[in-house]
């Protein structure tokens, strides 16, 4: 599906899951090269930028953590940054490029244009609400965090094992997503400052920064994760400890009775103190006074 609005001077033409006959017509209008064309046909799965005569092609993905419309875990936007054109392609919906598609349509509509003298200024627009977007899915990863660690601190240490799990496969992909961001931006500003001359140079070093505040950000919350997880993990093992401890001390109490059970269930001619008044009362007596024996003895030793 195509769309295409005109904003001043900048025409932003997007799609979504392009076709060839869309490709086609893009290239015949822009004058784009053909291997760029055939670029947009297909995902590709590492980012990168390439900068051609008459425009920038740029390759990141995004990661689609809390708020995904489909089953992947990061999305991928290709940027044609051209003077006066800029192209997005992608192979899903995305709430932020779709946000800020909806602002831009909106300004035409109303004349009130002024995202500057060309489409890097757009691009500039579009790369700092996508990194907003990613902040805040870490806000949400970040408040599930505070909600396991009250789960955790509550007992619910063995509930929180396949919880934890989750949230850390997130963070990873997360950081799969945006892992090669960095070597990318950086090759942006030298193609940027390039192509758009080195006024626009702040502008690209200020996208590099947005990167490095999401990738601060991801740090800070994987730590939690790990700690969280590192935690839960000791109090688990600790009250696993104490079970065993229990079970044994009560197997140990519990030894000589049994001992003396079988003992006396013996087929033998001769036992002592069967066959007395009261035999019976004085076995169970002398059980029950080695139990006791035994138990206070591990009491006092504060075994448990």
């Amino acid at each position: 599906m195509l769309t295409k609005q005109t904003c001043r001077n900048i025409t932003w033409v997007d799609l979504e899951s392009p076709t060839p006959s869309e490709t086609r017509s893009l290239m015949e209008e822009y004058g784009l090269h053909f291997l760029v064309a055939e670029e947009l046909l297909t995902p590709t799965l590492r980012p990168k930028v390439d900068i051609y005569e008459n425009c920038i092609y740029l390759i990141l993905h995004f990661p689609t953590v809390t708020h995904s419309h489909d089953k992947h875990s990061e999305q991928e936007i290709d940027f044609i940054i051209g003077k006066n054109f800029f192209i997005t392609a992608h192979y899903g919906f995305i709430d932020s490029l779709d946000r800020e598609k909806r602002l831009f349509d909106v300004n035409a509509i109303l004349k009130k244009c002024n995202i500057g003298d060309h489409a890097g200024f757009l691009f500039f627009s579009m790369i700092k609400e996508l990194y907003a977007t990613s902040i805040a899915e870490l806000d949400v990863i970040h408040k599930n965090l505070d909600d396991i660690e009250n789960r955790i601190f509550k007992g619910e240490e063995r509930l929180m094992v396949g919880v934890l799990s989750k949230m850390n496969r997130k963070l990873l992909n997360f950081k799969k997503a945006i892992s090669q961001h960095k070597e990318v931006l950086e090759s942006l500003e030298i193609a940027g400052r390039k192509f758009f001359g080195p006024d626009f140079s702040y502008y690209l070093r200020a996208i590099t920064g947005e990167y490095y505040k999401v990738a601060a950000l991801l740090e800070g919350t994987k730590e939690i994760s790990d700690e969280l997880q590192e935690t839960n993990n000791s109090l688990l093992t600790t009250k696993t400890n104490d079970i065993m401890k229990t079970l044994t001390i009560m197997g140990v109490i519990t030894f000589p009775s049994m001992l003396l059970a079988s003992l006396f269930s013996m087929n033998t001619d001769f036992w002592p103190i069967v066959g007395v008044q009261n035999d019976f009362w004085v076995i169970v007596g002398i059980m029950a006074a080695v139990t006791i024996g035994f138990f206070a003895f591990f009491k006092y030793k504060k075994w448990f």
